[in-house]
């Protein structure tokens, strides 16, 4: 059975149009692992017996994952008149995650700083590939 929608375009003979998310969809995924993974190394950093010597890592945490939701948020978000902005959100987005993945870098013996440091550093790539991609503002 076609929907209602579907079946318009076939009549119609028309594609349905990608989506204004679907091309950033490797950086949204990216963002939202990073922010999910920032949450995870927050929690466990909070509960370590030295906790208060993680405090650092703890806030850098909170604000990566912070960064990269309001970053996958403009991505899902974008038209041609915000791309600008999910440029610059995507580039402020690397800068917090290297920061993140550096602090937790200096904790790689606990194996959730490890992780976050992987996962920082993979968002950071993605965000910096996409803010300098061209895209058509028609």
């Amino acid at each position: 059975m076609h929907s209602l929608c579907t079946i318009n375009l076939l009549i119609l003979n028309l594609k349905p149009k990608q989506m204004s998310h679907q091309k950033f969809k490797v950086c949204i995924d990216a963002c939202n692992e990073c922010a999910s993974e920032c949450e995870h190394c927050t929690t466990a950093c909070s509960n370590e017996q030295d906790a208060a010597k993680l405090a650092e890592c703890i806030e850098l945490d909170r604000y990566c994952a912070d960064m990269c939701r309001m970053a996958a948020a403009f991505m899902a978000r974008s038209d041609k008149h915000t791309i600008g902005f999910v440029n610059m959100f995507c580039n402020l987005c690397a800068e917090i995650c290297i920061a993140c993945a550096i602090e937790c870098e200096k904790h790689a013996h606990m194996e959730h700083c490890k992780k976050c440091a992987e996962v920082c550093r993979k968002c950071a790539a993605e965000c910096l590939n996409m803010s300098k991609m061209e895209f058509a503002k028609n």
